[in-house]
């Protein structure tokens, strides 16, 4: 299961961290890689699939019930009949359901990812199953409750879903098969208040994954040596005690504040109408906008993984959750232009130059390269903004990254860096 909020850290030093959304990893001894790129850190295979359904035709591949396809997204039909009562309210729905997707191993977790728009008092719904090779099926579970706003509903997952097949653990869905299962199905409902607007869809998408547990053997440098990306630095320290309710600031605002440096990179913070209900003292309130417009009631935090691309993807166009197989593919993003926000964990000594002693989870920003390959980032654990760049040893960073949260990354993406290389089963 995926630690309580916020963290518990071995030292006082580590208090500076942000959000623990990790558990150990399914062990997945002799699954099969699909991968069609030639470099991987690990000694063992690292089976990882991302699966996303964006175009038009794509999204009219799945199945739809009170729902169309308008514009390349998917709305609510007004002649939609199925209703739904949440929170005092009758909502109209509409549904739309994947094709069964396969994987050509036994995946063992799945963290799905979306692009969503929710005007006035609307919402949508993501939810997976799966298959095993026998044909079981597992029951729906709910991996998020999304609105872009909240002052109607709440941003929420569910956690502690569970039956023979699968359970979810905050917004990552988990295999109880030890041979994993075969295929999933994801499933949107989109929620609107009779007569008013409807939510919208542009993207859904899932990454499944089979991992190998232990360290990995350190990646050789590849096509971004020497390359680092001109990423604003923001420090989440520098917020501390703000907003209990959304996760009172400091070390709870990782998240939020390594998606705002990226926004920042791509000019793509929100306006300033946006967060004028702040105080004008307040340094880069963006970032205490991003912990608003993340914030998960139901897990306390602002760190839930695909909440934080759903924000991202409304201000640049496009973002997802996925997992990387080694700083060698992260580099591909980086000669591209794209900064990433990877996931990470490591005990005292194991990071060597890092703000924090410990956690036992943190995001933090890759933005470049040295030229003998360590990893140049943006740290939001540090105290200042000065502080906020660091360059950590390569492998130090992979066997912080890898291990502990699968290679977990956001990418995020705007028209004017696409992501590279799609051949690869991972983006």
């Amino acid at each position: 299961m995926r630690l309580p909020f916020p963290a518990l850290l071995t030292t006082t030093a580590a208090a500076g961290l942000g959000l623990a959304l990790l558990a150990p990893l399914t062990p997945a001894t002799g699954a099969a890689s699909t991968s069609s790129s030639s470099s991987t850190a690990a000694a063992k295979p690292r089976s990882i699939a991302y699966t996303q359904w964006e175009t038009g035709a794509e999204l009219r591949a799945g199945a739809r019930t009170g729902t169309m396809v308008l514009k390349g997204r998917l709305a609510v039909t007004k002649a939609a009949t199925a209703r739904r009562t949440y929170a005092g309210k009758s909502y109209q729905v509409g549904r739309w359901l994947s094709p069964w997707t396969p994987t050509k191993f036994g995946l063992t977790e799945l963290i799905a990812s979306w692009e969503a728009t929710t005007p006035g008092n609307s919402w949508v719904e993501i939810e997976v199953r799966g298959r095993t090779t026998a044909g079981a099926r597992s029951s729906f579970d709910v991996l998020g409750r999304w609105t872009s706003g909240d002052s109607h509903t709440k941003r929420q997952t569910v956690s502690g879903q569970k039956d023979d097949l699968a359970s979810v653990a905050v917004d990552t869905w988990r295999s109880n098969a030890s041979a994993g299962l075969s295929s999933y199905q994801l499933r949107v409902s989109l929620m609107r208040l009779p007569g008013k607007a409807s939510p919208t869809v542009d993207t859904i998408g899932a990454v499944a994954s089979r991992l190998p547990t232990g360290d990995v053997v350190e990646s050789k440098p590849g096509v971004a040596r020497g390359t680092v990306l001109d990423v604003p630095r923001y420090s989440q320290m520098v917020h501390e005690g703000h907003y209990p309710q959304w996760g009172g600031g400091g070390e709870a605002w990782c998240s939020p504040t390594s998606t705002s440096m990226v926004l920042g990179y791509y000019g793509a913070l929100p306006k300033p109408v946006r967060y004028a209900y702040l105080p004008s003292d307040h340094v880069d309130p963006w970032v205490d906008h991003a912990a608003r417009m993340t914030y998960d009631t139901a897990y306390d935090g602002t760190g839930n993984w695909p909440f934080n691309t759903a924000y991202a993807a409304a201000q640049t166009g496009g973002a997802f959750v996925t997992r990387l197989r080694s700083m060698r593919e992260a580099e591909r993003f980086i000669a591209a232009g794209i900064p990433l926000v990877i996931s990470v964990a490591f005990g005292s000594g194991e990071l060597t130059g890092a703000p924090i002693s410990a956690t036992d989870g943190h995001l933090l920003v890759v933005v470049g390269f040295t030229q003998s390959g360590d990893v140049v980032v943006n740290d939001p654990a540090s105290t200042t903004r000065a502080g906020v760049r660091r360059t950590y040893d390569r492998g130090e960073l992979e066997n912080a990254w890898l291990p502990t949260t699968g290679g977990t990354t956001y990418v995020i993406t705007d028209a004017a860096h696409p992501v590279p290389d799609t051949a690869h089963t991972n983006w």
